[in-house]
């Protein structure tokens, strides 16, 4: 088993007209114990910016801690928030400087630019950025989630409707993976406002 796979994790960043959606699943496992099932993998670093990181549990704990510091400094020295461009490439470079025994993370960045524009892109654990105009996944349940988004995604979608394809194409694909599930959790951010949800999944 590969170490990325050791807590195991679902996770989602899709684009609608001037809105995304990020959602991943609520697993925290041990290889095929079951640990907690109320585990955060999504994070708010500002109101229009949001960070989910797959793969080793503990590694992402600490990284998100890096970034949240390295961010507030940002904030403290620039006295705006960081662009999602900006916050990709900063990730990028924190990974890339501890390629030599890197943090096994696969993070997703999904955030809104200027006029609104949505942005999302995932990267590997040394920090090769993968940007993408419709969706992006990570973890364990991937390979699945790949088939779902490509079946169910359309441009320009609304955010009810981009609530109802990201929740379907999560819940369907942690069907087909032992190591994630339990639920979802879904954040979905428009230019006003940030609706969190949780999604009830089976529990098995």
């Amino acid at each position: 088993m590969s170490i990325f796979e050791y807590n195991g994790s679902a996770l989602v960043a899709m684009v609608g007209k001037n809105c995304f959606a990020i959602a991943s699943d609520r697993r925290l496992g041990v290889q095929l114990q079951t640990i907690a099932t109320d585990f955060q993998r999504i994070s708010k670093i500002h109101d229009r910016l949001f960070l989910g990181l797959s793969g080793l549990a503990t590694d992402a704990q600490t990284l998100y801690q890096r970034l949240v510091f390295r961010h507030k400094l940002y904030q403290l020295r620039e006295e705006r928030d960081m662009k999602p461009e900006t916050f990709a490439n900063l990730v990028s470079a924190i990974l890339y400087e501890k390629r030599f025994g890197p943090y096994f993370c696969q993070p997703v960045i999904a955030g809104l630019g200027d006029e609104d524009k949505p942005f999302i892109c995932t990267m590997d654990s040394i920090g090769a950025k993968e940007l993408a105009k419709d969706f992006v996944v990570a973890g364990t349940a991937s390979e699945s989630l790949y088939g779902a988004c490509e079946s169910m995604f359309k441009q320009d979608m609304e955010p009810e409707d981009l609530f109802e394809t990201v929740s379907q194409a999560l819940l369907s694909s942690v069907d087909r993976d032992c190591l994630s599930g339990w639920g979802g959790h879904v954040y979905v951010v428009t230019p006003t406002e940030v609706k969190e949800r949780i999604l009830k999944g089976r529990m098995d």
